[in-house]
């Protein structure tokens, strides 16, 4: 970065030390990825300069020609790895993308269906507090006291509430949905069905993951996660959604543009097409299936330790940790992990009792580990220094004597992982290991 240590050394510095953290820690959390440095250099490119207005052969502006060959590529490229008729590239990232969807298809007040935030949802689902449960009218499913999602009982709910659009989706829940029994859930209501495949589109095309094309109307994803590309968005309608709509695609294009957006990143769409060109390759295949067997190789020796886990386990490219047994929050285990160098987050568990800011989970993922090339091996190993960091930041807490509202003090927190020697030494661990598998520059 030669002009940017020139221009502006503060930058440069950090960014300098933003790569140091990276290299030097374990990304665990399951919403992050590291992209190849191909995908990096398109998205700093001078593509970023431009303003494009509209879609590829409708712009607004002159000077187009390049950036509609780019756009129409990146849509291109999609149609064909997801098996999809219609695609939009242009959202900003995945919330706006499901906002466009429930734009373009109700009208304010409609009904939609997401899975509950506390239990695995997403905040665009419904939640209240969002623009998606203040403009529409929103219900929820649950999981049960195991914490698998309840398909019977789904099932009683959407045949009551009746919404026009049901969500599949999920940001914590670590198993595989059923999209074809949401599909008949979905036609029995009446509803339209929509795939929220954010963190699983990657897992998607390698084929390890079950595949809601032939069953959902309308399908977003972002980019970012185990797709491994820029922070983007994909709106996709399948074959299904254009037979009950044929304007679905269209209603999509004009919700995006003009109805939330003005010029799309015309560089982070180029990096998009490039991740998916990527994710063509016969070794995203082999990626995909090291992610799910790291998530479960994972779960395995961290519940033989005698740790508590969502739903019993995983499936999928993540795990949720239940420290519900141990009167302890997400919040300082989620920090004790991230001074020992692993970078995961706190999380709600399902009929979390502590409140949202201060929730009894921890979250975890491999996608990102697994782009650095670790397998089983380093996962038994990580799960050990993870238990040790847990077993020993409950003892310290016990022994001050301190509850939960004296874990709310970011002091208090500080002051207990301050004691561990444990956590030091783990951040040392870390940093060899890392040593062994450095950040990856291509794929």
């Amino acid at each position: 970065m030669p002009y940017l240590a020139k221009t502006d050394p503060q930058i440069a510095n950090i960014i300098k030390a933003e790569e140091k953290r990276q290299a030097q820690t374990l990304m665990m959390i399951p919403s992050e990825n590291h992209t190849s440095q191909a995908v990096r250099e398109v998205v700093g490119s001078l593509l970023q300069d431009k303003y494009c207005e509209g879609y590829p052969f409708k712009r607004y502006y002159q000077g187009q020609e390049n950036y509609d060959k780019i756009e129409e590529l990146c849509r291109e490229r999609v149609r064909k790895c997801f098996g999809v008729p219609y695609c939009n590239v242009q959202a900003l990232s995945g919330s706006p993308a499901n906002l466009a969807v429930y734009f373009a298809l109700l009208k304010p007040g409609d009904k939609i269906m997401g899975l509950a935030m506390d239990q695995g949802g997403h905040i665009t689902h419904g939640l209240k507090v969002n623009v998606s449960g203040t403009f529409f009218d929103s219900v929820f499913y649950y999981v049960n006291e195991q914490g698998l999602i309840d398909y019977d009982a789904l099932e009683e709910i959407a045949l009551k509430e009746k919404p026009k659009i049901l969500i599949a989706g999920i940001t914590a829940y670590p198993l595989a949905l059923d999209f074809k029994r949401f599909s008949q859930i979905a036609e029995k209501c009446g509803a339209l069905l929509m795939a929220d495949m954010s963190h699983v589109a990657g897992l998607i095309l390698a084929k390890v993951y079950p595949d809601p094309m032939p069953y959902c109307h309308i399908i977003t994803a972002t980019t970012h996660k185990t797709l491994r590309g820029p922070r983007g968005a994909l709106i996709m309608v399948t074959d299904k959604g254009l037979k009950a709509d044929q304007q679905m695609g269209d209603k999509i294009d004009k919700a995006v543009f003009p109805g939330l957006q003005g010029g799309p990143h015309e560089n982070n769409i180029a990096g998009i097409a490039v991740a998916l060109k990527e994710a063509q390759k016969p070794s995203f295949i082999k990626y995909g299936q090291q992610v799910i067997k790291n998530a479960a190789y994972l779960a395995e020796c961290l519940k033989k330790s005698g740790l508590k886990l969502c739903a019993g386990g995983t499936n999928t490219h993540l795990l949720v940790i239940d420290l519900q047994e141990f009167k302890i929050s997400g919040n300082l285990i989620a920090e004790a992990l991230e001074q020992g160098g692993i970078v995961a987050n706190r999380n709600a568990v399902p009929y979390d009792p502590n409140p949202p800011f201060y929730p009894s989970g921890i979250r975890l993922g491999t996608p990102a580990i697994t782009s650095r090339g670790m397998k089983e091996k380093e996962m038994k190993f990580i799960a050990g220094l993870i238990v040790e960091i847990i077993d020993d930041i409950v003892k310290i807490k016990k022994n001050l004597q301190l509850g939960l509202e004296d874990e709310k003090k970011k002091d208090t927190r500080n002051k207990i992982i301050a004691q561990s020697l444990v956590v030091k030494k783990s951040s040392q661990k870390v940093k060899q290991l890392c040593l062994k598998f450095p950040l990856p520059k291509s794929y």
